[in-house]
Order: C-alpha cells, then structure tokens, then sequence
C-alpha cells in the first residue's frame, strides 16, 4: 500500500502546528488569541497523532510489524492533549503549561527532528 497520501496529510497537520505552537509559547496566555489557537493546535495535533499510526515504520525495528520508536510520540500526543485540556478546564494552570511544553518539544521538535534523518522522506527531500 502506497502511504504517501497519508505522509502529505501528516504534513499538512502538522507543519501548521510548528507555527501555532511556537506563537502559542511566546503570546501572552489565556487571551482569546491563546485559548483559540490552542484548540486549533490541540485538534491539528490529535488529528496529526492519529494519521502517523496509520503510518508504518520505515526506520529502524518495528513492533507488530508497523509500529517504530516514532509512533511513541503519537501515543503520547494521543494522551497528552486530552489531559492538558483537563487540567485547563479545571483550573490547573501549571499542570496544563507542563503538558504543552512536553507536547512541543517532545512531539514537534524531537520528533520533527527524527523525521530528518537518512532513511525518511524529509531527510531524502531536503538533503537529496
């Protein structure tokens, strides 16, 4: 099965996330700018999460023979965006603030970093 419909679509979810995450961290919080392109990025995010388990792995081993080390990261947005919007909504500022700093550089900058390495598409994209 050719998965490359479902890497495009991963990258239309996620590039837009780098942007809103990185603006989300350096506005001022709780303004009505904050809190609506955090559910923007928490929707983009869950969404993005749940292509890339749709993805196998191309890189390194494979457990049941489709999941890699990366798919981790997708569990842990899978998790992270519904806790952190509890926390919120209950009131637990610190909480939340901890959750989303760990989905951004865990799920945006570590894992986007990955995807550069030989082996996966960007690496092959941009580096030839």
């Amino acid at each position: 099965m050719d998965y490359k419909y479902l890497m495009y679509l991963h990258l239309v979810t996620v590039v837009p996330c780098f942007f809103i995450g990185t603006m989300l961290l350096l506005i001022k919080k709780g303004t009505y700018i904050h809190i609506n392109f955090g559910r923007i990025y928490m929707i983009l995010m869950v969404i993005t999460a749940v292509i890339t388990l749709f993805m196998p792995a191309e890189v390194g081993p494979r457990f049941l023979n489709h999941f890699g080390y990366i798919h981790s990261f997708s569990f842990l947005t899978i998790y992270t965006v519904p806790t952190a919007y509890r926390a919120i909504k209950k009131g637990n500022v610190k909480s939340h603030k901890r959750k989303m700093v760990l989905l951004y550089f865990g799920a945006i900058l570590i894992a986007g970093g990955f995807t550069f390495t030989p082996g996966r598409y960007l690496h092959q994209l941009f580096f030839g």
